[in-house]
């Protein structure tokens, strides 16, 4: 069962959960997120946000780098709903204070 989506906060520092990575596949010619129980074929803009998922850069900073990267772009809320779902698969943590 999916855990409840829990508000992610812009001072919350994700990291990704133990025993999952990301990785490029030529074959898919795409990043995709290695985990336990599979693997999942990842969007562009899903693996620019996990890239950044470092374990030390909080959500706000991982917004930063995405707007400094991205100039132009508005994605504050796609960030914070992509850390949201991936937190509730299991793919990502949130440190602890």
């Amino acid at each position: 069962m999916m855990a409840a989506r829990e508000q992610v906060r812009p001072d919350d520092v994700p990291m990704l959960s133990a025993g999952t990575r990301i990785q490029w596949e030529p074959a898919q010619n795409a990043h995709v997120l290695l985990y336990p129980e599979g693997m999942v074929k990842l969007s562009q803009s899903a693996a620019e946000i996990l890239k950044r998922v470092d374990g030390a850069s909080t959500v706000d900073g991982i917004v930063a780098s995405l707007q400094q990267a991205f100039p132009g772009a508005e994605l504050r809320a796609d960030v914070l709903e992509f850390i949201a779902i991936a937190r509730a698969r299991g793919w990502i943590g949130i440190k602890d204070r």
